[in-house]
């Protein structure tokens, strides 16, 4: 008895502890350990590292079934159907296939004299070539021109004024290859319609010795047209189509509107017409007689907007039409008198007029206007990203040519 009462604490404690572990025991199994079941691995099948199953052979797991495109499926389920869009291989107002005609950065795509091929200027190794019909480039002529920084073609494809970055200038006719020095003062050149005359700005250092001047493609038989001064900015070298005139000059209304003058070769009093904002970008039509124009201002979000108007005699300033495009003028060219095409970007920034560099990164699709109709159509949607500059149009229209902006190489879309 002393034994007992001398240890009954002890015990008592003891068998404290031995409920509490039963309790605890049972406690654990009915609401916390989780049931692991081991599957049997399916026949003709092996373990991978970690106990990964590997497909069998083709790929594909036993049990399984394939869809469309080789996605598994599994049984009683319905796959939804994943169609790719189709691409035209010509332009039909759709997905279009875009192909690559040259790699690493040209300048300056022109279509040339045989109105079929496209010649241009490669950049990295300053040579100039024509890419004929099977789709093979062509040296233009075994002279290099290293560094070229811009290039203005004759009309003719023929010759070329070709400007250099420290401001040295070259006149270069690829029938004859004979290589002409023009003056470094020189600057923002356009051929006459027969390729035998150049306009330019002769920009002295000093403002009083600033003028528009015409001379034979080779510089000589200089002849100063109109004293330019401080407004040289405000001066567009560019001869039409029809001779008329060679250059345009703009002076400001207000904000949103200008008045657009041109000169002529003999002093001629022309008619001028308003143009309806800034940052004025111009392209003749084929006869001259019409002049597509894009410019920005507050009721265009700032964004450039393309107008026409008739631009020939008396009928300068008439006929003036929005053409309700979101685009600039250099993007565009004429196929005809009455036709054109355009680059249009699938989305602009406000401000993009005033920032061009807004738009250095945007997506385009082209479109061809009918000025008769005013109809415009969307003829192609590039399958691909590309910012579309140097529009060239063959003269069947089988074959539009451009450059992308970025990558600086040359595609060809064919339009039938």
């Amino acid at each position: 008895m002393n034994f007992l009462t001398k240890y009954k604490k002890i015990f008592l404690i003891i068998g404290f502890l031995i409920i509490v572990s039963v309790l605890g025991y049972f406690i654990y199994n009915l609401f916390f350990k989780q049931t692991i079941k081991v599957l049997p691995t399916p026949i003709g099948t092996t373990t991978g590292p970690g106990g990964l199953p590997i497909a069998g052979e083709g790929g594909q797991q036993i049990g399984t079934t394939t869809g469309p495109g080789g996605v598994p499926t599994s049984p009683g389920i319905t796959q939804p159907q994943v169609t790719a869009p189709v691409v035209s291989p010509t332009a039909q107002g759709g997905l279009t296939k875009i192909t690559s005609l040259n790699s690493g950065p040209s300048l300056s795509p022109i279509l040339s004299s045989n109105g079929k091929d496209v010649q241009y200027y490669n950049k990295t190794d300053g040579k100039f070539y024509k890419i004929d019909e099977n789709g093979e480039a062509v040296p233009m002529t075994d002279k290099i021109f290293h560094n070229v920084d811009k290039i203005t073609w004759s009309p003719t494809a023929s010759k070329a004024v070709l400007e250099y970055p420290d401001g040295s200038n070259i006149v270069y006719d690829f029938n004859t290859n004979r290589q002409t020095t023009l003056p470094k003062h020189w600057e923002s050149f356009d051929f006459s319609s027969d390729g035998n005359q150049i306009v330019s700005k002769s920009i002295g250092v000093d403002p009083d010795n600033r003028w528009l001047l015409v001379s034979d493609s080779n510089g000589s038989k200089a002849q100063a047209l109109e004293f330019i001064g401080e407004n040289a900015d405000k001066v567009i070298s560019s001869w039409s189509p029809n001779n008329q005139s060679v250059a345009m000059y703009t002076k400001g209304v207000d904000f949103n509107r200008q008045e657009l003058f041109f000169v002529g070769l003999n002093g001629e009093n022309f008619k001028s017409t308003v143009i309806e904002g800034r940052g004025v970008q111009t392209q003749w039509s084929s006869q001259g007689d019409r002049l597509l124009y894009s410019v920005y201002n507050n009721n265009s979000d700032l964004k450039p907007k393309l107008w026409v108007v008739n631009a020939q005699g008396d009928n300068i300033g008439a006929g003036r039409t929005d053409l309700e495009i979101n685009t600039w003028a250099e993007k565009c060219t004429f196929t005809s008198n009455q036709e054109l095409y355009c680059a249009v970007p699938d989305s602009l920034e406000r401000g993009a007029g005033l920032f061009p560099e807004m738009a250095n990164r945007t997506q385009d699709s082209l479109y061809r206007i009918n000025l008769a109709t005013g109809v415009k159509q969307l003829i192609a949607v590039p399958d691909g990203k590309y910012n579309i500059s140097n529009l060239v149009v063959s003269k069947d229209q089988q074959n539009l040519f451009f450059t992308d902006k970025n990558t600086q190489e040359i595609y060809k879309v064919n339009l039938r």
